[in-house]
Parts: structure tokens; sequence; C-alpha cells
């Protein structure tokens, strides 16, 4: 009798695409989350700081659905080198900009870089998994991802709050240009070990998205993901790009402080991952899904209550944020691998970012003009009531269908078309 050696739950290749991720998002994550305040300091007001994040999410929209195809037609790593140009040339409007109007060019052409690289990394950890493990591969790849997000923005705020921003994002710039020579590489590597060469077709293109719009429009489990998936991303986007602004005047944090706020949330968010991965995988991803919601909203009710000068209450508040995001995430992602067969996951994840964001494109002004009009605590208020809401229909419809146990193949679509209905 031989003893079958048991398989790692990350292969090497899977870890080497992690660590140029990291790379690439440690930078992203050492401005990101003091982008407003990069605003402000480039004359910016609260109204304007709105209307800029409104603005930014028109090319992310015309591009998702886009960058999920060309992962799916040319590759998972092919699509991920050629998104990582268009990330590093991004970084040059970013801090040359001497108005904050120069920043919606910078988002612009970073938004090439996110629809190639956002769907591609989600399908990419499903293609290097099983069913059984699913959620667990995802838990452990978004906890050691989150290293970014624990790093990156200690680091930022301190190069901004002692050398300015444009030295900040001059480091975070090369950051990300070590990343793109790793994924440039990786690509190379791997299309030379490929018989074939991949296409891009309007054919290729029209097929993916005739099958997409079928799953949407089923009435079944895609359908309510994007449902409840459209409500919960219109209630972020109302108050999450005002969250600094609102620390920084009313929590009196310093950029410092700001920056270990989030360090905090990503530091959450890691520890988080792998048993919110190890609970979709027990017990059915709804339950982590909903679990989020819920202390995503307590979070935001305790964030928008508490006393000034109390800067602990932000960490705690924010801690729990991460915490709630952490369980979700692994969650969600396992969900949406499952419910659409696998040469289509590229074209289903830009979809998703696509048709929520059309949903939740006028979210940010509108969010600045509450600010404004009636007081800062009233979009984030909206958030939190909007979140515990949608629990209610995530509990009820987000069942993966009985298919023998396994998830969603292109044969099984053709049996019944219906195959994802709830």
């Amino acid at each position: 009798m031989t003893d079958v050696k048991k398989k790692p739950l990350l292969s090497g290749l899977l870890i080497l695409f992690l660590t140029a991720m990291i790379f690439a998002n440690i930078g992203g994550n050492m401005y990101d989350g003091l982008m407003p305040l990069y605003l402000k300091d480039l004359d910016a007001s609260i109204p304007q700081i709105g209307l800029f994040f409104t603005l930014a999410q028109i090319a992310p929209l015309l591009l998702q659905i886009l960058g999920g195809w060309i992962s799916d037609s040319l590759g998972r790593l092919r699509a991920i080198a050629i998104g990582s140009v268009f990330g590093v040339i991004g970084f040059i409007p970013l801090i040359l900009a001497d108005t904050w109007h120069w920043l919606l060019l910078a988002v612009a052409v970073g938004s090439v870089a996110r629809a190639l690289v956002g769907p591609s990394f989600d399908a990419f950890i499903a293609e290097h998994s099983t069913e059984e493990n699913r959620g667990k591969v995802y838990g452990v790849s978004q906890a050691i991802f989150m290293i970014v997000t624990v790093v990156g923005p200690p680091v930022g705020a301190w190069l901004a709050g002692s050398y300015g921003f444009k030295f900040m994002l001059l480091i975070a710039g090369i950051f990300y240009f070590v990343a793109a020579l790793m994924r440039i590489g990786m690509a190379r590597e791997a299309a030379q070990g490929q018989t074939s060469k991949p296409t891009l077709s309007f054919a290729g293109l029209k097929s993916n998205l005739g099958s997409m719009f079928g799953l949407i429009f089923s009435g079944g489990l895609i359908t309510w993901i994007l449902i409840t998936g459209g409500f919960r991303d219109v209630s972020f986007q109302l108050s999450g790009n005002l969250f600094p602004v609102y620390m920084q005047e009313f929590g009196r944090l310093t950029i410092q402080q700001i920056g270990w706020v989030n360090s905090l949330f990503g530091l959450c968010m890691m520890l988080t991952t792998i048993p919110g991965g190890w609970l979709s995988d027990k017990v059915g991803e709804r339950v982590g899904i909903a679990g989020g919601m819920i202390m995503m909203a307590s979070a935001l009710f305790l964030l928008i209550n508490i006393p000034q000068g109390n800067t602990v209450l932000y960490f705690v508040g924010w801690g729990m944020a991460g915490m709630g995001v952490g369980i979700m995430m692994p969650a969600y992602q396992s969900l949406i691998s499952k419910a659409v067969p696998q040469h289509l996951r590229g074209t289903a994840f830009g979809l998703f970012s696509t048709s929520l964001g059309v949903v939740s494109l006028p979210a940010p002004w509108i969010g600045a003009q509450l600010w404004d009009r009636f007081s800062p605590q009233f979009p984030f208020t909206i958030t939190a009531i909007a979140l515990l809401l949608s629990v209610i229909p995530i509990w009820i419809k987000f069942k993966l269908p009985k298919n023998n146990g396994q998830a969603v193949t292109e044969e099984s679509l053709k049996e019944d078309p219906a195959v994802v209905t709830a």
C-alpha cells in the first residue's frame, strides 16, 4: 500500500502569484484610504470629493466586463500583466497632479489595470482550488493578501504626514513597478507552455455575455446576488469615501492615526478570512455573508456615535468592520465561483463589478450632499440600516442549487438552463 502525499492547500504558483499581488497592493493601500485627504489637500470641497468619487466610477463601468472577458480569453496571468502596465502608467498623473481634477485621469488609466486584474485574481484562485476546499483557499489567500492592508496604510500615512503626498505616491509607484515586473515574468513563462495561442473575438464576447445574461435573468441565485449586491454597494458608496474626512474633522485624528486605524481594519480582516473560509465550507456561504453584514452595520452605528476625543473607539469600530469584511469576503467569492461555469468566471466577476457600479454611480455625490445638507452622520446611518436590511434576502435566497454537490458547469447549463435558480 503506497502513501498518498497530501497536496498543499496553496500551490507554488499561487504563492508566487500572491507575492506579486502583495507588492502591487502595498502601493495601492499606501494612498487608497488617504485619497479623500489628498483631494482635500488639493483644495477640493466636500461636495467636490463626492463628485470626484462618482466620476471616478465611470471608467471602471466601461471596462470591467471587457476585462473579465479578456481574462477568460487570453488567460489570467496575461491579462494581469497587461493590466499592470496600465497601472504603472496611472501613477504618473497621480504623482504630478496639481489640482484634484487631474486625479480623474489617474483613476481612468488605473481603471484599466483594475478591470484586468480584479476578475483575474478571483478566477485564478478558483481554478487553483477544489470544490471541497474553495472557501478555505479563498480564506488563506485573502489572509496572505491582506498583509497589504496592515502594512500599506500606516506606511503611506507616515510618509504623507512627514514628507507630503507626492513623495508617498512616488514610493507607492515603486512598489507597483516591482509587482509589474514579476507579473510580466510570470505571464511570459506561462505563455511558453501553451500549445495554442489564445485570441480575442467578438463572437467569444457575445457568447460569454449571452450566457451570463441568461444566468442573471433566470430569477435564481445569480439574480439575487446582483440585487442584494447592488443594494449593499449603493449603501457603501454613500459614505465610505467620506469616512477619512469624518475621522479627521470630528474625531480629531491625525493622518498618521487614520493610517493606523486603516491598518487595524486590515489586520482584523486578515485574521478572520481563514475562519470565514472554513465557515463557508462547513455551513454554507450565506452564514458568513449575513454575519459579516451584521457586524459591519454594528461597527458603523458605533463609529458615528463616538464622543468627541475618544480616539480608542475609532480603532474598536474599524476593527469590528474589518472582522465583518473578513468573514464575508471568502464566502462571497466562493459562492460566485461555484454559481458560474469555469470558462465564464472572469466575465462573471467583471459583470458583477460593472452592474453594481451602474447602480451605485451617483451614490458618492448623493452621500456628500446628505453630509452637507443634513448632517455628517446621516449618510453613515443610511449605510448601516441598508446593511441590516440586506441580511433578509441573503438568508432566504443565497443557497447553491443541488447539482450533485458540484459547481455549475457548461454541461449542466445545457441540460437545464434554470440550474442556478434557488
